[in-house]
């Protein structure tokens, strides 16, 4: 069966004065999957989603969603197409409480036009027991923890009924355990038919949820591919993984065969 592209990127640029943070970039997410981004620190990987939600413009290029060309528009319009992205640096309104965060969320995505505000409260509720917020509705955001804070940035996006959601680095400042449980909920999400983008450098997480991986190093896409595939590419190893890495890999899907 043929793969059905949801969003296509062909040769997204972005440059800030004489620095290109993203060069020439060809990406294809697929409906229904998992892609994982991988890369170091500056490789350009928040630029790109930057680019393809609109709250950047690229240099050049285009980016296609749903077969419609959504290079230049604004992001409050590509958010009510389907697409919700997390932030790397979680943006909560403080001052509200933890429902009103979400309900802000389910007014402005793609089902937003037709809720009231009585509605999208009562949408939050459902958003916020998905994630395992429900029992702090009532708190303002600015007395979450961080993994709650992070949940909590989570939630505003599915409330958007993203048919994309990219998420960056939601797993990072989480112990094991709480990785372990978002791991779950990503995938319970991708389950109910949401296609995810996930920037992260928890590897263990990534590696695990991931159907395919993209790797970009210098905003240049360097690698391609099932995590099998990229934990033995000489290029990813030297730029980002490193030989240990790799090794305890090989060593570990060894064990499990």
């Amino acid at each position: 069966m043929q793969q059905q592209p949801i969003l296509e990127a062909r040769g997204v640029t972005k440059r800030f004065g004489g620095l290109a943070a993203l060069d020439g970039v060809d990406m294809t997410i697929y409906r229904g999957e998992i892609l994982g981004v991988l890369g170091p620190n500056g490789a350009g990987k928040t630029t790109f989603v930057n680019c393809i939600t609109g709250l950047d413009k690229p240099t050049m290029g285009t980016v296609v969603f749903k077969g419609l060309d959504i290079t230049k528009l604004p992001g409050f319009v590509i958010g009510r197409l389907g697409m919700a992205r997390t932030f790397q640096v979680v943006k909560p309104f403080r001052q509200l409480t933890v429902r009103d965060n979400v309900a802000v969320g389910a007014m402005f995505g793609a089902g937003g036009r037709r809720r009231s505000a009585a509605e999208a409260r009562d949408y939050a509720d459902h958003v916020l027991e998905r994630v395992g917020l429900q029992d702090r509705s009532q708190r303002h955001a600015a007395e979450l923890t961080i993994p709650d804070l992070k949940r909590l940035e989570l939630a505003k996006a599915l409330a958007m009924d993203p048919e994309l959601l990219f998420l960056d680095e939601v797993m990072a400042g989480l112990n094991p355990v709480e990785v372990e449980r978002a791991m779950e909920l990503i995938q319970s999400i991708n389950q109910s038919g949401v296609t995810i983008f996930v920037i992260e450098h928890v590897m263990k997480a990534i590696m695990g949820i991931s159907q395919r991986l993209v790797v970009l190093h210098y905003g240049k896409k360097i690698a391609e591919g099932s995590p099998q595939v990229i934990v033995e590419s000489p290029e990813v190893i030297e730029a980002y993984l490193g030989e240990r890495f790799a090794r305890r890999e090989r060593e570990r899907r060894i064990a499990r065969a």
